[in-house]
């Protein structure tokens, strides 16, 4: 397969699927959906194929293997250009979509309850949007997998799960929200990617306890340097950079937590939610108590 990157969101017209969605912040204090509160309205799931530009050795005519098991790339090889190789791993019993950037399209049909995707991306932002759709229930498992193209190590870049054992309830979504509270916008410390302006909508529950509808989204910050540590590295964060590669773009304190964290969102006031939003300092960033005493500590000098 052609090792290409999957097109930019404002190349092309959001497609129709998008429409009709309401935003809840996925840590900041709200509550989508469930007794006694009013259910969002989620527009259709994208069509039941893939549209995208698959890379890689284990990809053919829009089906790709998943990896083997065993130190290195597992068999996916490594892009020849200056983009990153990425993994998309959906686990359910039931179908799963996940868009990259509004157009490309990945399927997991309920077929086989594993699937894997390998895609190339360019540094800078890139949209994912997660979305499930079963009239009984959805159950969801996402993994996203960066490859080091030096190291021919894999990164655990984000993991999102609800019902992988049976269905997504109320209950979980809320214990996943309290998972990521006062996690860094980079989740795997050895990897080159941060999660920006992570989210999810839920819609009808018949039940009031399960939600037959789910979008989550996230935002890949992808740095331009390569990782040159392997995955579980204890010494990834220490130390710097090999000779020659660029610094990254700025990371002020917990900046991430704008999605995971963040204050609000416009039309979604913390009232009514599952406990206070936490406070937000004069930059708009939330802050815990421990995140205030950072900002408090002066800088050391080098």
């Amino acid at each position: 397969m052609r090792n290409e990157v999957v097109p930019q969101a404002g190349r092309l017209r959001p497609a129709a699927w998008f429409a009709g969605t309401a935003v809840c912040a996925a840590a900041a204090g709200l509550a989508c959906a469930g007794p006694g509160r009013t259910q969002v309205a989620i527009g259709p799931p994208p069509p039941r194929e893939t549209h995208a530009v698959l890379a890689g050795a284990l990809c053919q005519d829009n089906l790709c293997r998943c990896r083997r098991d065993e130190p290195g790339d597992g068999g996916v090889g490594v892009p020849d250009t200056a983009r990153k190789r990425y993994e998309i791993r959906l686990t359910s019993p039931r179908e799963l979509w996940v868009t990259i950037n509004r157009q490309a399209v990945l399927y997991k049909s309920p077929e086989r309850v594993e699937d894997c995707f390998y895609v190339d991306l360019a540094s800078g932002s890139q949209d994912v949007e997660l979305r499930a759709s079963n009239p009984e229930g959805v159950s969801v498992g996402l993994q996203i997998h960066e490859l080091g193209t030096k190291t021919r190590s894999w990164y655990d870049t984000f993991a999102f799960r609800c019902g992988v054992q049976g269905v997504c309830s109320f209950e979980e979504l809320e214990a996943q929200k309290a998972g990521y509270d006062g996690k860094h916008n980079l989740f795997d410390r050895c990897g080159t990617t941060r999660i920006k302006g992570l989210s999810w909508d839920h819609g009808k529950a018949p039940d009031q306890l399960h939600p037959s509808e789910l979008v989550v989204r996230l935002t890949l910050d992808i740095y331009k340097f390569a990782a040159w540590k392997p995955h579980g590295d204890d010494t990834c964060g220490q130390g710097r950079r090999p000779a020659g590669e660029p610094e990254p773009p700025p990371n002020g304190p917990r900046d991430a937590t704008r999605g995971v964290n963040g204050p609000a969102l416009p039309g979604h006031p913390p009232e009514g939610g599952h406990g206070k939003a936490p406070p937000i300092d004069r930059r708009g960033l939330v802050t815990s108590p421990r995140d205030m005493a950072d900002l408090r500590t002066p800088a050391r000098r080098p």
